[in-house]
């Protein structure tokens, strides 16, 4: 768990770090550099989700060295999927990334929602939904691996 006290913005208690995959944490289905060694620090102290339609269909094969739960979303509505997911987890444990009009409200839902822009770009409704944005992953997952970074870019 990481556990921060941001003033103005209070407490976060973050058990599960909830992420969408093509276009946040890889681009054409390839995970970005660095990003895998990230995920496995912070996979030491929270529970790693990793949401996805899988455009390019390698999700489990780039994430199969990363101890974390895939879940491949199917139909219609990812976006409701991906919130029902956090509401699931207990959304006030919950820091979510992601970039596209389908994540926004899993970004909102989340105590933390992080926007990520890079390579494949966010969409402007996740950046209104998100607390914070990032030009990339490797820097979002860092926020969590040095906390004071996290606080310094939400206080109040």
């Amino acid at each position: 768990m990481l556990e921060i006290d941001i003033p103005g913005f209070g407490p976060v208690r973050l058990e599960h770090l909830v992420s969408d995959f093509t276009g946040t944490l890889s681009m054409d289905g390839r995970l970005l550099p660095g990003v895998r060694e990230r995920l496995n620090a912070i996979a030491g102290f929270m529970k790693i989700h990793i949401l996805t339609a899988d455009t390019f269909g390698m999700a489990r094969a780039e994430l199969a060295d990363v101890p974390c739960v895939i879940c491949i979303l199917t139909g219609e509505n990812h976006d409701a999927q991906k919130d029902g997911y956090v509401r699931k987890l207990d959304a006030e444990r919950v820091m979510a990334f992601g970039n596209g009009n389908n994540d926004r409200r899993m970004l909102k839902t989340a105590r933390v929602g992080m926007a990520v822009s890079q390579g494949e770009g966010c969409s402007v409704e996740a950046l209104f939904a998100a607390d914070v944005h990032v030009t990339g992953a490797d820097i979002g997952l860092d926020l969590l691996l040095h906390p004071k970074r996290l606080k310094a870019t939400l206080r109040f």
